[in-house]
């Protein structure tokens, strides 16, 4: 097994260790530029209306390409195999979290369709080059993320809370974070709050909801994203039969340079 904290910055690469078992971690700091992406498969009943509940919450769930039933292949994206290439999934029955695979090839359907949506991770190499600390990265952590008092829109059966990602940075630091993510807008873009986590309706910043506990000091401000973990809190909500997602910190490394993403992937619609 590869330690999760040296790094591999091809993402071919990065892949290849993912698809034979040898990487299994966090996918921060991973795969140099390229852009990662959240997943949801879906059976082919639900897709229509998780579809929908992507195209009204462009901020949490920015698509980046949709698979064709059955199909799990997600070309535009590189050569991937979603039965195998994300490090850990998540294995939802009647909206209950029952399991977290390495691999899904055993669960896969003829009627799955599949979901890729952008990742706070693909600025995170931006942030670095700009000489912004990250922290998580630094730490060998996961990223903190919070289920906030932010509603979504509903579409059909899926609704629930927004789920935020949290870097704790000096206050300069942030001002540059918000110019720099403004870039990135099929990785979330812009933070959606800054400072105050109550405003949020988040109760205590040192516990997450998922991932681990922020690296705080003195001086820092909390600055929060909107994250492609919501999907999983408007899963939990709409109890569909079946659906995968990945584990949270666990994504899908593709072969688009994420300053390339919005003009490699303009017009991504349903396959």
């Amino acid at each position: 097994m590869i330690d999760t904290r040296s790094t591999l910055s091809d993402p071919k690469a990065l892949r290849a260790e993912i698809r034979s078992g040898r990487f299994d971690g966090p996918t921060a700091g991973q795969g140099g530029d390229a852009l990662q992406a959240n997943l949801v498969i879906l059976p082919q009943a639900d897709a229509q209306d998780f579809l929908r509940f992507c195209q009204a919450n462009p901020r949490p769930c920015p698509l980046l390409a949709v698979g064709e039933p059955g199909n799990p292949a997600l070309p535009t994206l590189g050569d991937i195999d979603l039965r195998h290439d994300v490090p850990r999934y998540r294995l939802w029955r009647d909206g209950v979290l029952v399991a977290e695979p390495t691999d899904i090839a055993d669960l896969w359907r003829d009627d799955m369709v599949s979901f890729a949506l952008g990742c706070s991770f693909s600025f995170e190499d931006a942030l670095t080059r700009a000489g912004i600390p990250v922290r998580h990265q630094l730490a060998g952590r996961n990223v903190p993320m919070y289920r906030t008092t932010l509603p979504t829109r509903a579409a059909g059966k899926f609704s629930g809370p927004v789920v935020v990602s949290m870097r704790p940075m000096p206050a300069a630091d942030a001002i540059e974070a918000v110019s720099i993510c403004q870039r990135f807008p099929l990785a979330h873009g812009a933070p959606v709050h800054l400072g105050d986590p109550a405003e949020i309706g988040i109760a205590d910043i040192h516990r997450p909801d998922y991932g681990d506990a922020p690296d705080i000091r003195p001086g820092d401000i909390p600055v929060f994203w909107a994250c492609g973990v919501t999907p999983q809190a408007a899963i939990d909500a709409a109890r569909p039969a079946l659906a995968i997602t990945h584990a949270p910190g666990h994504m899908l490394v593709t072969d688009i340079p994420s300053g390339q993403a919005d003009r490699r992937l303009t017009g991504v619609h349903p396959g």
